[in-house]
C-alpha cells in the first residue's frame, strides 16, 4: 500500500513574506493601482479586501462628482486577481513566496463583467472579492464595491487565465 505524505506547508516566517509581497506587487510595483490609489487592506484567504480614497482625478461626471466607471470597473479587475492569487497562495501552501510569485508570471483578464447599481458616491470606496473557481488554467472570481457607508455601488464577476 502507497502513502503519499501530505507536503508541508510554509512557516508563518514564510506566510508573512508572502502576504508582504502580494501587498508590495498590488500597491508598489503595479503602478495603474497607484493612480487609482489602491491600498491593500487584507491578504488573509476568504477575505481580502482593497480600499481607496475619491480624488478630483477618479471624478467621471463632473456636475456630481461620481466616481468614473471605469475606475469601478479597474479596481474590481484588480480585486478579483488579488483574490485569485492568494488562493493560488493557498493552494499551493508548501511553496516559497519566490515559486508562488512565479505562478503569477502569465496571469491576465479573460473576461469581465460589471453591474453599475448606484452612482459612485463617497469619500472612500471598499472592494472586496471571493474566488468561486480554482481550476488549473482557469481561476473566477466575484466582486464587491461599496462606499465607507456600506452602499452597494457596484459588483463583477471575472475569469482570469492562471497559467
Amino acid at each position: 500500500m502507497t502513502t503519499h505524505a501530505q507536503p508541508v506547508r510554509r512557516s508563518a516566517a514564510e506566510q508573512e513574506k508572502l502576504d508582504a509581497a502580494l501587498k508590495e506587487l498590488f500597491e508598489q510595483r503595479i503602478t495603474f493601482n497607484q493612480t487609482l490609489g489602491l491600498t491593500v487592506v487584507s491578504v488573509a484567504a476568504g477575505t481580502p479586501k482593497m480600499r481607496f480614497a475619491m480624488r478630483p482625478e477618479l471624478v467621471g461626471h463632473y456636475l456630481y462628482g461620481r466616481l468614473h466607471g471605469g475606475v469601478i470597473a479597474s479596481a474590481l479587475d484588480a480585486m478579483g486577481s488579488l483574490a485569485l492569487m492568494i488562493a493560488i497562495g493557498e493552494a499551493h501552501g508548501h511553496e516559497t513566496t519566490e515559486q508562488v510569485l512565479h505562478r503569477f508570471a502569465r496571469m491576465g483578464t479573460i473576461d469581465l463583467r460589471v453591474d453599475y447599481l448606484r452612482p459612485g458616491l463617497g469619500q472612500e470606496f471598499v472592494a472586496t472579492a471571493e474566488v468561486t473557481r480554482l481550476g488549473g488554467r482557469i481561476g473566477s472570481t466575484q466582486m464587491r464595491l461599496a462606499n465607507e457607508q456600506a452602499t452597494l455601488i457596484a459588483t463583477a464577476a471575472a475569469a482570469y487565465v492562471i497559467s
